[in-house]
């Protein structure tokens, strides 16, 4: 046998080397195609919600490593107690809660909307702590859309004195979430045309809340608009427009917070 014939691979080397290369490419395949699936499946910000996300004269946009800052372009000065710090619903981007986000800043709150990984909350229960820290001599409530909501109220069971009070958007507590016996001041936002929100669930996380939670019904609402994403799959169609929903929710969110200043 001469050199060049020994340096030639052995068969079944040349077959695993085959085989592993099959493999490789079929594992590139899958991570590709779960990918594209994921990114189909994610619910991306509208065209309001982009433009929602400018600074302009009323309102200073911050982006940071755990999410999005919104606050009055006036300055420390001008901010109003408590900031807002909120969850988005499962694979919905967060860029879609910026009108809500923008709409509470203009009316004097820093608002804080958290980047979730994978856009699911569960990966994220405890991204308020980075926000938190940003003041910590200030107050806070917090809040969530959705499956954000449901770890929202986790977050607010394991850190009461984190928070100083706790909203819902479509969402509810939980038994690992429990705020029966909590004396934060929470608010129930739900909305009439919702056909996303499982009610009967809803229902029930009514034995998790305290007998001092305040439930708000925006009629003609549906569960998509409490974000701006569009036509969220297995929702009902609303009779009132965006603009009107998130007007509601954020007159009801503010009046609810000047009552837990003027409480202080």
């Amino acid at each position: 046998m001469n050199q060049d014939s020994a340096a030639l691979p052995k068969p079944k080397q040349g077959r695993r080397r085959k085989v592993l290369i099959w493999a490789a490419g079929i594992v590139l395949a899958l991570l590709l195609t779960l990918v594209i699936v994921y990114q189909v499946m994610v619910y991306s910000p509208s065209p309001e919600a982009k433009a929602a996300m400018k600074s302009d004269d009323q309102v200073t946009v911050g982006i940071g490593q755990a999410g999005y800052r919104f606050e009055p372009a006036a300055g420390e000065a001008a901010v109003k107690q408590p900031n807002v710090v909120f969850y988005p619903g499962g694979l919905v981007d967060p860029k879609s809660y910026t009108p809500f986000a923008r709409e509470l800043a203009e009316a004097g709150h820093r608002v804080y909307i958290a980047s979730m990984p994978l856009n699911l909350a569960f990966m994220g229960q405890n991204k308020a702590d980075a926000f938190i820290a940003e003041h910590p001599n200030e107050s806070y409530v917090l809040g969530g859309h959705s499956l954000g909501g449901v770890f929202a109220s986790r977050y607010a069971a394991e850190h009461p004195d984190q928070i100083e009070g706790i909203f819902f958007l479509a969402a509810y507590a939980e038994k690992a979430g429990s705020l029966a016996d909590a004396k934060l001041p929470v608010l129930q936002i739900t909305a009439s045309n919702d056909g996303v929100l499982n009610w009967e669930d809803w229902g029930k996380g009514k034995a998790f809340m305290p007998s001092h939670t305040q439930y708000v019904t925006i009629e003609g609402g549906n569960h998509g608009q409490f974000g701006s994403y569009g036509v969220q799959k297995g929702d009902k169609q609303a009779t009132i427009t965006p603009q009107e929903q998130l007007d509601q929710v954020s007159r009801e969110l503010l009046g609810w917070m000047k009552g837990i200043h003027a409480s202080e």
